[in-house]
């Protein structure tokens, strides 16, 4: 059976999306503060935290051992997404007020 990239693109995003939405709302969780934002804001912080957790588990070298399931991702996404929440809410959470 053959998948066209078009196919491929779209279930990547649909997976993106899902886990941004499961880390975001873990770390909204996990993080101790009022949190306003809806579902849109769950999985924009999701996703931020996916890159972000990526890029430090990469410079940490652990990557390649958890970034190859999903599962993996999912502790890497929800580590960068606690991350993101921590850092806007200690120091950006006054300048840039974000519904987040």
């Amino acid at each position: 059976m053959k998948t066209d990239l078009k196919t491929t693109i779209m279930f990547s995003l649909l997976i993106w999306g899902l886990i941004g939405l499961a880390a975001g709302t873990i770390a909204k969780m996990v993080t101790p503060q009022d949190e306003k934002g809806g579902w849109v804001s769950t999985i924009a912080i999701g996703i931020v935290g996916s890159i972000v957790g990526g890029f430090v588990a990469s410079f940490l070298g652990i990557n390649a051992k958890l970034g190859s399931t999903y599962l993996g991702d999912l502790i890497i996404a929800t580590g960068g997404a606690i991350l993101v929440l921590f850092i806007y809410h200690k120091y950006l959470k006054d300048k840039l007020n974000l519904p987040i």
